[in-house]
């Protein structure tokens, strides 16, 4: 049987409850045949109909819907306070189904500093489909406006904090130099995920997130989301492009990720209390030439930071290590806790070399380590750095 319906979704977050409680209850979605807690997983593809060929319920093929997927999606819709969700295969797959909707002589303006994937996508394979592409420094507003086109923009795109220096854009002020000049904002709040910062509150249009980060937060699911501050036009041909281009979410990694964001809250506490000390040791430094993280108070992106982020300023910060490229990538090297892998938003801490994960026309400076914070002892990373940066 399917889990409680949409309706008792939106009764559930009509009541304001707090977003630790909404996530862990999963928004009420105990199973209606069992009296399961725990939500059932739907890996079916087709479902079977009456002998007037009618459904007996709104499924009818798995890849514009599936049961367990849109109990994920209603969590999400929830704690974005948005009016719509999809969940996708892969963060990218949500992403650059926003700009497939776009057609040849569209206008994107996007950011300098962004996920060097989606960069990537956006001006080798966007831009040859006829749609023009302008990244801009999205901390410099007017720079922003000088950007747009009326009438030719369509979509502004904005990452915050941005990946990976963890520079941050004014939502609110985005926004309003989108609208208007008649063009949708979407933010990818991966980073910050809903529990620090909700886009839509600011003037978001679209949110979108990786979901096999933070969402998640166990490196064990790869998936993708996006969240619609209203239910119109623009949505609906995301909506008709995901199901006609078939990137919805498998129900057993919807399981997975309904699974992981019962403790986001809790997952995104412990990371950003964590980060925020480890940042603020790492100052000052010897072996360090400079940290970035929005929650220092000399950070440039402090105060934007300060008043758009609720309850700490996430788990992702980068280090400049002393010496240059080799030095960073030796430091990476004596890291014992730490891993050595790429991704984010996991328990577990982990160290990138982003230069040499994005080639050699990465913008990303050499010295630069990206580093997730897990959830370990504070105590413990921070020794972890010392004896990697002091050897």
């Amino acid at each position: 049987m399917a889990p409680r319906s949409t309706s008792d979704a939106d009764a559930m977050s009509e009541r304001k409850l707090h977003p630790a409680t909404r996530v862990a209850h999963a928004l009420d979605a105990t199973d209606r045949a069992t009296g399961a807690l725990v939500p059932p997983v739907h890996t079916a593809t087709t479902y079977a109909r009456g002998i007037d060929y009618e459904l007996p319920d709104k499924w009818s093929y798995g890849r514009p819907d599936n049961p367990t997927v849109e109990t994920a999606e209603a969590v999400l819709r929830s704690l974005e306070g948005g009016a719509g969700a999809l969940l996708f295969g892969s963060g990218m797959a949500a992403a650059t189904a926003v700009f497939q909707i776009l057609k040849p002589g569209d206008h994107v303006v996007a950011p300098q500093v962004m996920y060097w994937a989606l960069r990537k996508w956006l001006v080798e394979t966007l831009q040859p489909w006829g749609v023009a592409v302008d990244l801009v420094d999205m901390t410099n507003l007017p720079a922003l406006a000088a950007a747009m086109r009326p009438g030719k923009t369509r979509i502004v795109w904005i990452e915050t904090p941005a990946n990976p220096t963890w520079v941050v854009t004014d939502i609110a002020a985005a926004a309003a130099i989108a609208h208007k000049a008649g063009a949708v904002l979407a933010v990818d709040n991966t980073a910050a995920t809903p529990i620090l910062t909700r886009p839509i509150e600011h003037g978001a249009d679209l949110v979108m997130h990786s979901a096999t980060k933070y969402l998640n937060g166990h490196s064990d699911v790869l998936a993708g989301a996006l969240v619609a501050a209203r239910d119109d036009g623009t949505w609906q041909r995301i909506v008709q492009a995901r199901s006609e281009g078939g990137g919805v979410l498998g129900g057993f990694e919807a399981w997975l990720l309904l699974r992981g964001m019962r403790t986001l809250v809790l997952r995104v506490r412990e990371a950003s209390r964590n980060a925020q000390a480890i940042a603020e040791h790492c100052q000052g430094h010897p072996g360090v030439v400079q940290v970035l993280y929005p929650g220092l108070g000399n950070d440039p992106g402090h105060a934007v930071a300060k008043r758009q982020m609720s309850g700490g300023f996430g788990g992702m910060l980068s280090i400049r290590v002393k010496g240059g490229r080799a030095a960073a990538l030796a430091v990476a090297g004596r890291l014992r806790l730490f891993r050595r892998a790429t991704s984010l938003g996991g328990v577990e801490s982990l160290v990138e070399h982003r230069a040499s994960i994005e080639g050699p026309t990465s913008p990303v400076p050499p010295d630069l380590l990206r580093l997730s914070i897990g959830i370990e002892d504070v105590g413990d990373l921070i020794a972890d750095l010392d004896q990697a940066l002091e050897s």
